[in-house]
């Protein structure tokens, strides 16, 4: 599908042509909400690279999983994101602009493609929401993540009314 033929059509459409659908929203692994909103803004909490409940991936990046790998994991991330920015406002259509995207990557020591591994998350967001997905971004490498999962990412969205 062409850039121009995309801006045309709605984000629901272009999750649709890549042969995505939105998962369920992951469960919590703690005393916290997937997302909140306040005002115009939906935070997420950090998504794990979860599908039908199961961790894809465990290990460090650099080690136990490749860079490549880790960033399709991280646009697994993404489209959870998305999902919880979905339970709180209704559909993918709400969503008007996504500001802020913050990746945690499991990183082995000397690993410094952080940046390259969050694109897949990022790359994601552009392909279904279009210049709604441009957003700001961090991408923070750690020691270790909840259930050894080797990316998690959170983000900040502006939503309509």
């Amino acid at each position: 599908m062409s850039p121009a033929g995309q801006e045309a059509s709605s984000p629901e459409a272009r999750l649709a042509a890549l042969g995505l659908v939105l998962p369920q929203v992951a469960v919590p692994l703690a005393a916290y909400l997937p997302a909140v909103r306040t005002g115009r803004y939906v935070y997420t909490a950090g998504q794990l690279p979860m599908a039908e409940g199961k961790l894809l991936a465990t290990g460090k990046v650099g080690a136990e999983v490749s860079a490549e790998e880790a960033a399709l994991l991280a646009g697994t991330c993404a489209l959870n994101a998305l999902a919880a920015v979905v339970s709180v406002v209704g559909g993918l259509s709400s969503v008007r602009r996504i500001i802020k995207v913050t990746g945690f990557v499991a990183s082995s020591p000397g690993f410094t493609g952080q940046a390259q591994v969050l694109n897949g998350a990022s790359e994601l967001l552009l392909d279904v929401l279009g210049e709604a997905g441009r957003h700001a971004r961090s991408a923070v490498g750690v020691a270790v993540l909840p259930l050894d999962a080797p990316v998690e990412v959170e983000l900040i969205a502006e939503v309509g009314t």
